[in-house]
């Protein structure tokens, strides 16, 4: 008998894609209500167009996490949540407990860990796992039972479309993301080394370590930036790494999906005035 699929949702993503998606809006009572309203219609969608028999979705930790250990400057350069967004979250959260969802989240650990712990327990049990996230990161836990799905793309990754993109195998991207780092996340990787360079040089050596093994072989920039900044690519390495081994319950009983609580739906629709998604 074939095993289900379970897709799991990067939900803190889904968040603010769909804050931006919808601005200026709100309740007659002055809530704002963009946000749960963006949010609300792409699951209804992605329910109908998927229609999921195993489902979760996952949200980053409120606090500090534990890169934040690692390296106090992770992600120091985004700014707070919009003022008009913070009220929404308790609202997003009661929406997706009317859905009947599961909910995963974890205090110290962003949804990236947990999704790579519970897709790396139930691959190994010989299920399928859909990553729905438009993040890049994720491309390192890709194999031939995971893959990603960008929603708002309608685009689906696979092994051949990591190695297209990134010359290298998912499990080596992380070494790509050592070296090139993100800006996003203020993560440093080699300073004067982007994108295409890294690509280019963990392709040709294969991993990070048989790279610092070559420098001889490197051009003598690229010699001198490996040489300067071995520390900060190791630590870039570790930042960008997807844990596979926290500590949370990844019985795939978990997270059966049984459909959602349309009076639960209706009462909050009617005090967000929703008129149109029922």
């Amino acid at each position: 008998m074939e095993k289900p699929v379970l897709y799991l949702i990067d939900g803190s993503s889904y968040i603010f894609r769909a804050y931006y998606a919808i601005r200026h809006l709100s309740n007659s009572k002055g809530f704002p209500t963009n946000a749960v309203y963006g949010f609300t219609a792409m699951l209804f969608k992605f329910l109908k167009d998927y229609e999921p028999t195993h489902l979760a979705i996952v949200f980053d930790s409120k606090g500090k996490t534990f890169r934040d250990d690692i390296y106090p400057l992770y992600k120091a350069n985004r700014s707070e949540p919009p003022e008009d967004l913070v009220p929404q979250f308790d609202k997003i959260f009661e929406m997706v407990d009317a859905f009947n969802i599961p909910q995963v989240q974890l205090e110290g650990f962003e949804a990236d860990d947990l999704m790579g712990t519970i897709s790396k327990k139930v691959e190994e049990n010989g299920a399928e796992v859909v990553l729905v996230t438009g993040d890049k990161d994720f491309c390192q836990l890709v194999s031939d039972k995971v893959t990603l799905l960008d929603t708002m793309k309608n685009k689906i990754t696979g092994i051949d479309e990591v190695k297209e993109k990134y010359g290298v195998s998912p499990e080596r991207v992380i070494d790509v993301f050592a070296l090139a780092g993100d800006a996003v996340d203020n993560i440093p990787g080699v300073k004067g080394i982007g994108e295409k360079t890294a690509v280019s040089l963990i392709s040709k050596y294969g991993s990070l370590e048989k790279l610092f093994e070559h420098l001889d072989d490197v051009t003598k920039r690229q010699k001198t930036l490996l040489e300067d900044k071995k520390d900060d690519a190791e630590l870039s390495r570790e930042l960008v790494t997807i844990k596979t081994d926290v500590d949370i319950d990844t019985d795939f009983g978990n997270f059966v999906y049984r459909g959602f609580d349309t009076d639960k739906l209706r009462e909050i629709f009617n005090e967000l005035e929703f008129k149109n998604l029922l």
